[in-house]
């Protein structure tokens, strides 16, 4: 495999195709750029009925820099991450002329979604672990436990998530897991793995399976050994619990019976507001998409001329449709270039040479459209991605301008009205807010479907069931269905594999009509905290690229709407952005800078243990519909758990205004028994998984308003209790425990504790409390407080009493 370097020094992968003398916009193909700019990777995306072999498949990348290198050259990433031997398998939406460009770079791109084979180690890897592991310290490490869990999904087979830390953080430490067969059973004789090592941006973050793994009993204990003689044995406790039970034989689901588009779902909620208006209604947002619309092309040449394309100045559906170029050889020799207007009919009259040929070049013909007044009115035009135009043209018959654009007149072709739907008995900013939204990214079919069914049960269970009535009487509730209506317009009727919106913010060198299909925002890039404008990693700044964070932060109205709903309504206190497709549940931070993974800043240690009780709440509805348990592995803070997310609209949201935020990726992998392995389910399963993956994940937007109806009760204060880890004989060591989420403030030096004194902190990622170590005997003033505000005690820290906590920490002399 190449080095990062020589990516860098490489040029722009692009094939070299024969054009047929004239070209409508479904057969026209990619041509090598003559001077390619360094970085980029030119897709193949044709319009069309068939999807020129554009597959998803799987790319194996041997650590973050790789993934960051496929963004920087705006490869089109899933939002999937696993990790596997040798690095993380991320898929890409490629042709295969992509997909080769990829590969002549060194990239190990393997078979489509269904091959699932295990790949080679990769060298580069192998030499820098051997590096590493000559300067890593011979002794003992040391093994710090984070998470050792079993569950059960889709069934009764059950699976084990182990996760441990190592102090030796070279890449030649293993780790290897034994377990039991269940209480009173020999250690050892459920089984053993070796563990992955998870890093990420080239740093070491912690061991785990690359998936769960199956085991036949349910282990009480696990015992983690390493190469380097760290030892550790913990026991297993169960991720999520119990399935929660059906909410009762009144209560009424399952309201979707086939994929629908934006139009679809927005006269759906339109519907069901008139259908309850006492609870609900509609806002319309304030900024109106640019519209499922765009202009229409032609390009013209040939394999030995240059060539030049023309686009209309009005919208395809306005007129631009109607357009149609001519490229016509006079009989007469020495013939000047010249252009005539009829209508919209354009014909340009080549110029020829003294022999009768034709003369005219791909520039003279651009400038000869440009200078014409009746044309210019009509068109663009522009030769083949910068290309000089120096070579001659041919002559080519009438051909009409297109958009292509194929959904039906039932879709409007006009800018598009974004609606919210309102939910709640009392709608007047005086409840907690909750905003459900779906389909930031427009492949993602079955997330608005998410958004659908949680709307209709809230309705139509409201009458008739209590736990609903008391969500929709104590809550206000914002459910945006689809963010992304444009993009998913055309991913459903023209280019499936599209995920950004549709506005074209390319200059007139990547406007050709070939990239057609590479167009638009990605609008969880286009938000103002941490984005790739701040230098931060997981987002592209080339127009092509699938993850354009656009030409500046919120430069699109969909990203405003967003931000405007929740500033409109300050009442919003927790969100969740729903996405497809691999099985996580993720929290902010969302975003980090490559050199040093410097993070935004993570929540607090209250915050974070708040997020993981409310996920086994949450999690546990999603379980309840047939099974599927989120894994623990991927839960987590987004970059803890998948990647670098630059400019996304959790992180907006949490940074700016403080709604409490969530992410679900729908959709997680199947284990096939036959084969041992977990299956990835895609953007667009087929209707029965996609209807399922819907069900399920709408049980979690209910769960979601239940953790919210809880906080918006919350009135009961916090306890805590001060614990001695150890003590030496010249120190003592100690941390808090809370009874519920909460932040503890505390003193050491005798003073009061206020909300300036200093807070436990996390000890690392997903390791708990931090210890607290005293060298003396020390007197501990401490309180705590829940996430809600709730004080302990009603303790008042900025004032008036004195009802904090104390507790003396004893350090031995041992003389």
């Amino acid at each position: 495999m190449r080095s990062s370097a020589d990516g860098r020094r490489a040029g722009r992968v692009a094939v070299v195709l024969a054009l047929p003398v004239a070209l409508g916009l479904g057969s026209i193909p990619v041509l090598a750029d003559p001077s390619p700019p360094p970085g980029e990777v030119v897709p193949d995306r044709r319009s069309g009925t068939g999807q020129n072999g554009v597959a998803l498949l799987r790319v194996v990348v041997p650590g973050q820099d790789g993934i960051d290198r496929l963004n920087a050259l705006g490869v089109d990433l899933a939002e999937y991450r696993k990790p596997v031997d040798g690095g993380f398998e991320v898929h890409a939406v490629l042709s295969p002329q992509e997909a080769q460009g990829l590969r002549d770079r060194g990239f190990d791109v393997r078979g489509a979604l269904s091959d699932q084979a295990d790949h080679a180690e990769n060298t580069a890897d192998r030499q820098a672990a051997l590096a590493s592991a000559a300067e890593a310290a011979a002794e003992a490490d040391t093994l710090i436990p984070l998470r050792a869990e079993w569950f059960t999904s889709r069934g009764d087979r059950r699976f084990l998530s182990v996760e441990v830390k190592s102090s030796a953080t070279d890449a030649q430490t293993v780790l290897a897991v034994t377990w039991d067969s269940g209480k009173r059973t020999p250690p050892g004789s459920g089984g053993t793995a070796t563990m992955s090592r998870f890093t990420d941006a080239g740093q070491y973050l912690y061991h785990r399976f690359n998936s769960p793994l199956s085991v036949a009993e349910i282990p009480a204990r696990v015992t983690v050994t390493s190469s380097r003689g760290g030892s550790v044995t913990v026991p297993v406790a169960r991720w999520l619990g119990d399935r929660r039970k059906a909410p009762g034989r009144h209560y009424v689901a399952d309201f979707v019976d086939h994929y629908m588009d934006p139009t679809e779902v927005t006269d759906r909620i339109t519907t069901l507001a008139g259908e309850f208006p006492k609870i609900s209604q509609i806002v319309d947002l304030p900024y109106r998409t640019n519209g499922y619309r765009r202009a229409a092309q032609a390009q013209f040449g040939s394999v030995a001329a240059s060539t030049f394309y023309v686009s209309s100045k009005a919208y395809g559906h306005e007129g631009g449709n109607d357009i149609s170029v001519a490229l016509v050889r006079p009989d007469a020799a020495s013939a000047p270039i010249g252009v005539s207007v009829t209508g919209k009919d354009i014909v340009v009259n080549l110029a020829t040479d003294g022999a009768g040929a034709i003369s005219s070049t791909a520039r003279q013909v651009v400038d000869a459209l440009g200078a014409d007044a009746e044309a210019s009115a009509l068109l663009t035009a522009g030769t083949y991605r910068g290309d000089a135009g120096g070579g001659t043209v041919a002559a080519a018959p009438a051909t009409r301008l297109t958009d292509s654009l194929k959904a039906p007149s039932s879709v409007s072709r006009d800018p598009f009205q974004m609606k919210a739907l309102r939910i709640g008995k009392k709608r007047d900013g005086s409840k907690t807010g909750v905003f459900l939204y779906c389909q930031e990214h427009a492949r993602e079919w079955v997330t608005p479907l998410v958004c659908v069914e949680t709307a209709e049960r809230l309705l139509r269970n409201y009458a008739r069931h209590g736990r609903t009535r008391k969500l929709v009487d104590d809550l206000d509730i914002f459910i945006v269905p689809t963010v992304n209506p444009d993009g998913a317009h055309y991913s459903m009727y023209d280019y499936n594999f599209q995920r950004r919106n549709m506005t074209n913010h390319c200059a007139a060198g990547a406007a050709d009509p070939a990239q057609r299909n590479s167009w638009g925002v990605d609008l969880n890039r286009n938000f103002s905290v941490g984005s790739v404008f701040d230098g931060y990693s997981g987002a592209s700044t080339d127009c092509t690229g699938d993850t354009f964070a656009g030409p500046r932060e919120l430069s699109e109205p969909e990203a405003r709407n967003e931000v405007w709903l929740t500033r409109r309504h300050p009442n919003i206190k927790f969100a969740m952005n729903t996405h497809a497709y691999g099985g996580y549940f993720m929290w902010p931070p969302g975003a980090y800078r490559p050199a040093g993974r410097e993070l935004l800043p993570r929540v607090d240690l209250g915050m974070e243990n708040f997020f993981w009780e409310a996920s086994g709440h949450i999690l546990s509805a999603v379980q309840s519909w047939r099974g599927t348990a989120i894994w623990p592995g991927r839960t987590g803070a987004v970059p803890d758990v998948l990647y670098s997310a630059a400019g996304n609209s959790s992180d907006e949201h949490w940074f700016n205004r403080g709604v409490i935020g969530w992410d679900f990726e729908v959709g997680a992998d199947v284990y096939d028994p036959a084969t041992k392995q977990f299956q990835a389910v895609g953007f667009q399963p087929g209707f029965a998984e996609g209807h399922e993956e819907a069900m399920e994940f709408a049980g979690g937007q209910i769960g979601i308003l239940e953790v919210a109806r809880s906080f918006a009760d919350d009135g009961d204060r916090p306890g805590s209790d001060l614990k001695v880890t150890g003590r030496t004989g010249t120190s003592a060591t100690f941390t808090f425990e809370t009874d519920e989420p909460a932040n503890v403030y505390y003193t050491l030096d005798g003073s009061r504790p206020t909300l300036s004194s200093p807070k436990l902190a996390a000890a690392g990622i997903r390791e708990g409390a931090q210890r607290i170590t005293v060298g003396r005997t020390t007197e501990v003033r401490w309180f705590a407080v829940d996430i809600a505000g709730n004080v302990e005690k009603d303790y008042r820290p900025d004032g008036g009493s004195d009802d904090y906590r104390k507790e003396r920490v004893e350090v031995r002399d041992p003389r």
